[in-house]
């Protein structure tokens, strides 16, 4: 079977079964072209938070999954791979987070929506790239402990007078991203801005003229008056931005910039999670209610 028969069965079995498609940018492009709703993290958890659907499949990793089963846990959450996780999600465990919680015990828990079930359930309030700073801002405490991703809390720390104490972990495709990557881009295209996601190093972020999440850096693409823009997020991203602003040239930061476990998931794979109604993925109760507060709280405050 073609590639556009095969998007289209999925989208005949969609509509039957009464199911949406989720699709982070990060998606494969032909993935992206038949999602029911596109975006970032925090769109894409007010989606499974609002939607009227029985099933949802999630074209993204597991903790996204994760997250719609525990905002909407009624309805069927499909995650089409199974081994589709989160490098960034692994650098916290609960123990981990337990100790960090007893050495700093006045501190607010923010945890980043790329993160386990688990994790969210053992924190204050969850937040994403594209609403860290308002989450941090909005909280009476004048400590916060920000998990799992250091880079986005250092940079949040900017834009706040509350004492963050961020987390070791990061994000491996943002992470590897070095000056020396911009430089050589911008020595090629003087006049291109620069715009990178919050999960980069500070000393990237600083030659950076917009920082911001995926939805954001997409936004700041068709707004800026210039025919070229540097990118520096994952290469996925790149299908979208040629889509709204046809007359631009995006250009990669970095040809490196590729997260592996949001390309594993194919076409035949959403295809077999349909017609096969797998893999469910299933929070227990006593994560799901607590881990529910703080996205709850996130979504509140986003909104």
């Amino acid at each position: 079977m073609g590639m556009i028969e095969t998007q289209e069965q999925i989208r005949r079995l969609l509509d039957d079964k009464n199911a949406i498609l989720l699709a982070h940018y990060y998606q494969r492009d032909e993935i992206q072209d038949i999602a029911d709703i596109l975006g970032d993290s925090l769109a894409l958890s007010m989606e499974a938070a609002d939607t009227m659907a029985d099933v949802i499949v999630f074209a993204g990793v597991r903790f996204m999954a994760e997250s719609a089963s525990i905002l909407s846990p009624g309805k069927t959450v499909l995650l089409p791979r199974l081994d589709a996780g989160c490098p960034l999600a692994d650098t916290i465990t609960v123990e981990e987070l337990e100790k960090a919680k007893a050495e700093h015990p006045g501190a607010t828990v923010v945890t980043y929506v790329n993160s386990s079930a688990q994790i969210k359930a053992r924190s204050d309030i969850c937040c994403t790239s594209a609403n860290a700073v308002r989450i941090v801002n909005s909280l009476d405490a004048d400590t916060v402990l920000m998990i799992p991703d250091g880079n986005l809390a250092r940079y949040t720390a900017r834009f706040t007078e509350k004492d963050i104490i961020p987390w070791k972990g990061f994000c491996y495709v943002h992470n590897n991203l070095l000056p020396d990557h911009i430089r050589k881009v911008k020595n090629a295209h003087p006049g291109a801005p620069v715009a990178v996601h919050p999960e980069c190093r500070p000393e990237v972020i600083e030659m950076a003229d917009f920082v911001g999440s995926t939805g954001g850096i997409l936004k700041f693409a068709r707004e800026i008056d210039a025919q070229e823009v540097i990118i520096g997020t994952e290469q996925g991203i790149m299908h979208q931005l040629n889509k709204e602003s046809p007359d631009k040239t995006f250009l990669p930061a970095s040809d490196h910039l590729i997260c592996l476990d949001m390309k594993c998931m194919t076409l035949d794979d959403i295809l077999s999670s349909l017609l096969e109604m797998k893999h469910v993925i299933q929070v227990p109760e006593e994560i799901q209610v607590p881990a529910s507060l703080t996205l709850s709280r996130m979504l509140e405050t986003s909104r």
